[in-house]
């Protein structure tokens, strides 16, 4: 069924500027480039993972609905999209568990710098029956490149991709009964709320629950990245010196784990880097 994360998709208004920052972020060079269907398209793809960047282009529907979408913000991160390894059972899966899957559709996508063509399936949850969250499913007939490392101390995958929820168990039973993935842990603390975190290949989706004031019970809302790092005080070097705002480096949650946040240069994506401790050698 689901193998892993193949991208997530973050909607930007200057697709030059954006373009610029991630590779000033991710230390890396982009490794798709092409435009159509109303956006123009940059994708940086890393060990597990591709950040797919859009932005609009043209004045027709579909560049309408990024912008709508966009809503004045600078970025904002729009869909997941789960790598399969069989699209026709994972779309019976999800006609099974009712999350009414759109028609398979074959894409063909052409790189404007290399000329190089992927082909792939694809297909799409109804975001209504998904929380309010973008999903789609997709079946690559072949990999991607990888992003080419640019300068010192790059980041090397995605780590996990966060989302908020106001509805706990709804959205366990989202992720975990009807996508199918595995619940590795589920914990609660006074001061943060409630975390679950959902294996997902190597990297994880976690869920947090965050009671506020007003909340929308019905709809989650893709929160921000956390991406992994070997060295984390190597990077965080390189960002001061390309000159982004980073804060000191502190220990995470989970232990043998160091974070810092990057305040800036993320096109307002929220964004955590991470380094986790070697595992101990027996």
């Amino acid at each position: 069924m689901i193998t892993g994360l193949d991208h997530v998709v973050a909607l930007v208004r200057d697709i030059d500027a954006a373009k610029a920052a991630y590779q000033t972020l991710l230390g890396r060079a982009p490794a798709w480039q092409n435009s159509g269907e109303g956006a123009d398209r940059v994708m940086f793809t890393l060990a597990n993972m591709t950040i797919e960047l859009m932005a609009p282009s043209g004045f027709n529907v579909a560049a309408d609905r990024i912008r709508a979408l966009l809503d004045d913000r600078e970025g904002v991160l729009a869909s997941l999209c789960f790598r399969v390894a069989d699209m026709g059972k994972m779309h019976r899966r999800l006609e099974r568990v009712a999350l009414r899957p759109d028609p398979v559709a074959e894409v063909e996508s052409n790189d404007v710098e290399s000329g190089a063509v992927l082909h792939w399936k694809r297909t799409r949850a109804a975001t209504e029956l998904t929380r309010g969250v973008r999903m789609f499913f997709l079946e690559l007939a072949e990999e991607r490149p990888l992003s080419a490392a640019t300068d010192i101390a790059p980041i090397d995958g995605l780590d996990h991709v966060v989302v908020t929820t106001e509805d706990s168990d709804r959205a366990a039973a989202l992720y975990g009964a009807r996508l199918g993935l595995d619940l590795a842990l589920d914990r609660s603390h006074q001061d943060w709320g409630q975390l679950m975190f959902f294996r997902c290949g190597d990297l994880i989706v976690e869920v947090v629950r965050r009671p506020v004031a007003g909340g929308d019970s019905l709809h989650d809302r893709l929160w921000g990245l956390s991406w992994r790092v070997a060295d984390i005080d190597a990077t965080r070097a390189r960002l001061i010196a390309a000159g982004l705002d980073v804060t000191e480096v502190r220990n995470g949650r989970k232990p043998g784990t160091r974070i810092m946040t990057v305040r800036n240069g993320t096109c307002g994506i929220q964004t955590v880097l991470l380094e986790r401790s070697p595992k101990p050698v027996d």
